[in-house]
């Protein structure tokens, strides 16, 4: 399945043996994590490890030990707007954790994109809606982001391209809900 890039996305598209990715994680997205207990992010959120520049990974499922991109490495940049975390990466297919991840991908097995982060001493507002409880992250250190099978935040999906040489994206003008799956 596809989403529109309001509702984030993590694109992919290779080009000379390397692959680009984009993703969005979009902020002020309520999700479900459990019956009665939600989960939004403020604007913002993942800011201040981001503005100081340390390091953070793209990992396949949370797994350190299969690392797709890094800031240390060069190949992961990120960026904290008030709309969502936004990321650009380049992953060689030089692993085989790498190749597994492209195979799942475009196997349509792999689709969500999930932060692996640790909320600040105050940076969360918890409170009681009806029955449940909505919490609110205003400040979390993020220190991964992940591609995922099933991710909690369902508006930040994978989202893949067919690329032709030279950039042009064949589908690129359909609507998010009449594209295919490369």
């Amino acid at each position: 399945m596809l989403f529109g890039a309001e509702h984030g996305a993590l694109e992919l598209r290779s080009e000379g043996g390397t692959t680009r990715l984009h993703a969005r994680f979009p902020y002020g997205v309520e999700t479900e994590l459990a019956e009665g207990r939600a989960e939004v992010f403020a604007p913002r959120a993942f800011a201040d490890r981001i503005e100081r520049g340390e390091d953070v990974h793209l990992l396949a499922g949370h797994d350190y030990n299969r690392p797709l991109a890094s800031r240390a490495a060069g190949t992961l940049q990120l960026r904290d707007t008030d709309a969502a975390l936004e990321l650009e990466a380049t992953i060689d297919g030089g692993t085989t954790w790498a190749r597994d991840f492209l195979a799942a991908h475009a196997a349509g097995l792999i689709r969500g994109l999930s932060p692996g982060f640790r909320a600040a001493r105050s940076g969360e507002r918890i409170e009681r809606r009806g029955n449940g409880l909505l919490r609110t992250v205003t400040s979390a250190a993020l220190f991964e982001v992940s591609a995922v099978t099933r991710p909690a935040y369902h508006q930040a999906q994978i989202e893949a391209r067919n690329w032709q040489a030279g950039g042009n994206a064949p589908h690129a003008n359909l609507s998010a809900r009449k594209r295919w799956r490369a």
